[in-house]
């Protein structure tokens, strides 16, 4: 299967594969247990008594997810919550859509920072297992910058579809029209066949590997900038 995913990242490295395995499971995960944590804090137990606050991939991210996981290397998740239990109706939907992206840069900020501080404390010659640790930490920051950029989309069902619609009446009833789900359908297909998708992956990876040169040079790492 020469296209396949999981080949290419073996051909890039044995720790990439590994990495992006672990970071996807662990990231969209964390993403979706920090939205059921939103809806708790907000009043709503839907979460709960539907038994999705585990860190169980399998709960979190479906049968069908973790198929298109194993065959395109891209997966989602899902979190169950009722708006009408929320304590702050409108601002209650912005704060438990906003949790999962939130999250996602929080794990961004974290791995790409100790990349850094790596960076500038490692050895000077790199051995297998420390480009094993750099790979671990830069697929973590780039991967969970991803996440944040494209959940941030107004288009549904993505979170910043929810975050607009819960600071706009206008826009709420927008999205619940029959005809925006198709259009939002077609709006992510275009975006990924014009390159879109593309453009987020190579420009969080490029974020990344500023962000954690610009940590490395300021704890005093002699590296081009």
């Amino acid at each position: 299967m020469s296209g396949w995913w999981v080949q290419t990242a073996w051909n890039l490295s044995p720790a990439y594969l590994v990495s992006w395995i672990f970071w996807v499971l662990f990231s969209i995960t964390l993403h979706e247990l920090a939205h059921g944590w939103a809806a708790l804090y907000e009043g709503d137990q839907t979460p709960r008594e539907l038994n999705r606050m585990t860190a169980n991939p399998l709960v979190q991210m479906g049968s069908t997810s973790l198929i298109a996981f194993f065959i395109i290397g891209i997966a989602w998740g899902m979190m169950p919550v009722n708006p009408s239990r929320f304590r702050h109706r409108r601002l209650g939907e912005a704060i438990v859509a906003f949790a999962g992206p939130l999250v996602n840069i929080i794990l961004a900020f974290v791995s790409l920072t100790i990349l850094g501080i790596v960076i500038a404390f490692g050895p000077a010659s790199t051995g297998n297992w420390l480009q094993a640790i750099e790979t671990f930490l830069l697929v973590g920051g780039f991967l969970n910058l991803i996440l944040f950029a494209f959940n941030l989309l107004p288009i549904p069902p993505l979170d910043g579809s929810r975050i607009l619609a819960a600071c706009s009446w206008q826009l709420r009833h927008f999205y619940n029209q029959p005809h925006s789900q198709v259009m939002a359908l077609f709006a992510l297909f275009a975006l990924f066949f014009l390159g879109g998708g593309r453009f987020i992956f190579t420009g969080s990876m490029e974020l990344a590997g500023a962000y954690a040169g610009l940590v490395a040079r300021l704890l005093g790492a002699d590296i081009p900038s």
